[in-house]
């Protein structure tokens, strides 16, 4: 089987030739009004491949007004979820009891804000993260096992606790620079897969120089 085929619904094959059913393509799985998802973003789960945008994000019904936005290449481990805007509970008056979702024309249920959820390409969701209502996430970030993201990650950021806080940059500010003005997540596959050993080492200089080699004039 090819590295990066974006045609299959499980992309990994064990070394016996059996196919792992547990992780999902999950662009070839939703058909979601309000999911975007690039290419190579996986999920692994447990669940039927049809529940899988449910498991994902539970509170995404169809008839929201929010988004959830999922870059390229991205990680999601067992476990890991997403609370998107309306699931949101009102919090300026004295009940948080959501009378309106019972009867939204009398109750302003549409006048409710809402915010998308993105996250950006290349990034790493740890086992049983929760990503609460309206976070961006920055391209290339880690997201700790079990932690609570509450607040937007800025990219080749590591986070980690409840709430979740940084715990540090994976690079320093000139080589996250360098990476993010790369853009390497919108070449081409075979590029990409020609970049492997570059994309799996630590020396972002040399990355970019190759991509700026191999990428048209222009682009």
């Amino acid at each position: 089987m090819a590295i990066l085929d974006a045609s299959l619904v499980h992309p990994i094959t064990l070394p016996d030739g059996t196919v792992y059913r547990d992780t999902i393509y999950l662009k070839n799985v939703i058909d979601h009004p309000r999911m975007e998802i690039g290419d190579y973003s996986y999920y692994t789960h447990s669940g039927a491949v049809e529940d899988t945008a449910l498991i994902l994000a539970p509170y995404l019904g169809h008839g929201v007004r929010e988004k959830l936005i999922i870059g390229k290449f991205v990680q999601i481990a067992r476990g890991s979820y997403f609370i998107t805007s309306s699931a949101n509970h009102p919090m300026n008056g004295f009940t948080t009891y959501p009378f309106r979702i019972f009867k939204p024309e009398t109750f302003g249920y549409k006048d409710l804000p809402v915010k998308d959820t993105v996250v950006g390409h290349d990034v790493w969701i740890g086992h049983d993260a929760a990503i609460m209502p309206g976070v961006t996430i920055g391209a290339g970030a880690i997201i700790a096992a079990r932690a609570v993201v509450t607040r937007d990650v800025p990219a080749y950021a590591i986070v980690g606790g409840n709430p979740a806080r940084v715990l540090r940059l994976r690079f320093d500010e000139a080589d996250i620079a360098a990476l993010l003005a790369s853009r390497w997540w919108e070449l081409p596959r075979e590029t990409v897969v020609a970049l492997l050993p570059l994309l799996m080492s630590g020396r972002a200089a040399d990355l970019v120089a190759e991509i700026s080699e191999r990428r048209p004039a222009g682009a």
